[in-house]
């Protein structure tokens, strides 16, 4: 009988077991079969012809207990038998067909379910050769497998995640995960929705990177600072340039801040003021009631100044007419 390795080259002189061996096979076989595996795997590296008898001796086990072990191995998968022996299977393989295997009796909403769940398996599988020359661990696969139920990401938003991730060489986990809770958030489900989605960031990036450069700061904005500019781009719809008009006006305060400049762009909003034209008629309006408002206040400073001052001279005429007549009198 010989054992073939089935396409895992031999680069150790240690014996590897998948870890969802452990976790999937382990716990339910028996523990003669679990040793004649572990055996089996070990002499598949060397490509080695083995009889029975042989394999009873080396293990101390009855030659029929060895037969009961290979077929049960065969029944589970693990093993494919060959006129000349047996070919040992990748375990990881088999898991992954086990979640997206077609069932025997379809009806028309299963075979739509299968035949996505098929075409779900072949970029889950083009994920593992392109990002993880295919050997992606188990774990990933559950976790792709939970993203996919969790965020309603479709195949090609997935493929996008690993592949966007992997551009920026931050191919770790944790961060995959962040940036999918931020795609979620922002509504993405399919790669339609993601493309929008990148356009605005783009968007949002570049007038980040202008208001900082007008703004003169060597600081990276905050994140409340960018929730703002977020909402006077995307809720307000308001273009660089009317942002432009309210930086001018506010860059000069000493005390300058973002929640003053979002004051300023809210009111404008809150005005129903949509284009540069007419926020320019609207501050042009707004400077000439200000400018009619001090000519009038000055104007009234001067009436009261010259009423003050003719009532003082009444006061000391009246004075005078006093100061004289008693004069008179004596």
């Amino acid at each position: 009988m010989k054992i073939e390795h089935n396409d895992e080259p031999i680069l150790f002189s240690s014996t590897d077991i998948p870890d969802i061996f452990f976790a999937e096979y382990l716990p339910q076989a028996p523990g003669d079969y679990v040793k004649v595996f572990l055996y089996i795997v070990f002499i598949s590296k060397y490509g080695k012809d083995i009889k029975f008898n042989d394999m009873s001796k080396k293990l101390a086990l009855h030659i029929n207990v060895i037969q009961g072990a290979l077929k049960y191995w065969e029944e589970a998968g693990v093993l494919t038998k060959k006129t000349t022996g047996y070919i040992l299977n990748n375990l990881k393989e088999i898991e992954l067909y086990n979640l997206y295997k077609p069932k025997v009796a379809l009806s028309a909403e299963d075979i739509e379910k299968n035949s996505k769940n098929q075409y779900r398996a072949q970029v889950v599988e083009t994920i593992n050769t392109s990002f993880f020359q295919g050997m992606m661990s188990p774990s990933w696969y559950s976790d792709i497998d939970l993203w996919f139920k969790k965020y309603s990401f479709d195949e090609q938003v997935m493929f996008a995640l690993f592949n966007d991730c992997y551009k920026k060489s931050k191919f770790h986990r944790n961060y995959l995960q962040a940036v999918a809770d931020a795609w979620a958030k922002n509504g993405v489900k399919t790669y339609s929705d993601l493309e929008i989605y990148s356009e605005n960031q783009s968007k949002l990036q570049k007038i980040k990177n202008s208001i900082s450069k007008k703004l003169g700061l060597a600081r990276p904005l905050t994140e409340y600072e960018t929730a703002y500019i977020e909402k006077w781009i995307f809720e307000y719809n308001y273009p660089l340039e009317i942002i432009e008009i309210a930086l001018k006006r506010t860059s000069s305060k000493a005390n300058f801040s973002f929640d003053y400049l979002n004051g300023i762009i809210t009111s404008w909003h809150e005005r129903n003021l949509k284009t540069v034209e007419e926020i320019q008629n609207y501050l042009a309006e707004y400077k000439s009631q200000q400018k009619k408002v001090k000519d009038l206040e000055k104007k009234s400073k001067y009436n009261n100044y010259d009423q003050r001052n003719y009532n003082n001279f009444d006061n000391l005429y009246a004075n005078e007419q006093d100061f004289a007549t008693s004069n008179a009198d004596k």
